[in-house]
């Protein structure tokens, strides 16, 4: 599984917004990062709307987690953002090809499909947050 940048943005900017008590705005993680501004709004606005953090308007507005860092699960917010996570299209449904009848190769991907998604589920935003410190070493 190869990650999409949005998935990757998405992850940076929680565990960015993990490390800070005050909100943040786009602007902020977008030059933190080195990245545009409008790719992190549009990742904001998943987050939002999925739910994992909160976007304030106005005067002292800005983004925040809307839930604990112990509560935001990796696996949760990669299967999100990413959609179809399959490694083959066979694993997702009974009939892809001629051979899905006897395939044993769709069986063998579903179980590394499942350890994968119960491995990425039993590791929280908290699990990979960077200390304030780490962070300061590369001016964030």
């Amino acid at each position: 599984m190869r990650l999409t940048t949005l998935t990757d943005y998405a992850l940076r900017t929680l565990m960015l917004l993990a490390t800070r008590s005050e909100r943040l705005t786009v602007s902020d993680v977008a030059s933190g990062f080195g990245i545009s501004a409008n790719h992190v709004a549009k990742v904001v606005n998943l987050l939002s709307r999925y739910g994992y953090i909160r976007s304030i308007r106005g005067i002292g507005g800005g983004i925040e987690l809307a839930r604990a860092p112990d509560d935001i699960l990796i696996g949760d917010v990669i299967e999100r953002m990413e959609g179809d996570l399959h490694l083959l299209s066979c694993v997702g449904t009974d009939e892809s090809c001629l051979i899905h009848s006897f395939c044993k190769l769709k069986g063998v991907l579903a179980e590394a499909e499942r350890i994968q998604k119960e491995y990425l589920n039993s590791v929280t935003l908290a699990d990979v947050v960077p200390t304030r410190r780490q962070l300061k070493r590369v001016d964030l």
